[in-house]
């Protein structure tokens, strides 16, 4: 899964500098400490210096400075009030799209399936993301292994790199799930094609 993930738009901070680590915060989520070298979410850290610090995404470096405003690594376009107009995922060795993302503003791992009419989220996950699902509508789901019992709910916002969704509907799950599946209420709002390794997901509204 390590080849997986956005050629395009991670939104990337500088929060702090405590010694050689820098306080990186990625698309909005908490601040996390990393060292020189490590790598989170598709991005590394290359170096720390006095109040500034170099990462790289994508074979893209890019110098952040403590306190400066987020930049956005990897060539997103088109970003107005709900993020980029157009995010370019890349598949995994085994053909699956696979990106990092957020709901709610709490990261998740996605995997892209056009099959699923709604983004479809396992019951342990959802209690992780502190998702208040029970408060949802119950109803009965049909799965790979026949009926199973669910939630409907209706999230407050999806985002994939720099590209946010509002109000996408979804299912939660009782049977644990290894990642969320992104499916048509996120991926209707995009136009979608499909290049080889790449999907091009292209903002219709």
């Amino acid at each position: 899964m390590g080849s997986a993930g956005l050629v395009v738009a991670q939104s990337v901070s500088l929060s702090g500098v405590s010694g050689s680590k820098a306080l990186v915060v990625i698309d909005g989520a908490a601040p996390r400490f990393m060292a020189a070298g490590q790598a989170h979410q598709g991005v590394r850290l290359v170096s720390v210096q006095g109040d500034s610090a170099v990462v790289e995404i994508g074979g893209q470096r890019q110098a952040l400075r403590l306190g400066e405003a987020p930049v956005s690594l990897g060539g997103a376009t088109g970003a107005g009030a709900n993020g980029a107009q157009r995010v370019v995922l890349t598949a995994d060795g085994s053909g699956h799209f696979m990106p990092q993302g957020q709901i709610n503003g709490r990261a998740v791992q996605f995997m892209v399936d056009t099959g699923a009419t709604q983004v479809v989220i396992g019951e342990s996950e959802a209690k992780r993301i502190n998702l208040d699902y029970q408060r949802g509508q119950r109803v009965s789901v049909q799965t790979a292994n026949g009926t199973a019992p669910g939630y409907r709910v209706t999230l407050d916002s999806v985002r994939v790199g720099d590209a946010q969704v509002h109000a996408v509907a979804a299912i939660v799950l009782p049977q644990p799930m290894p990642f969320v599946l992104l499916g048509n209420s996120f991926l209707t709002r995009f136009q979608m094609q499909r290049n080889n390794d790449q999907l091009t997901l292209e903002r219709r509204y």
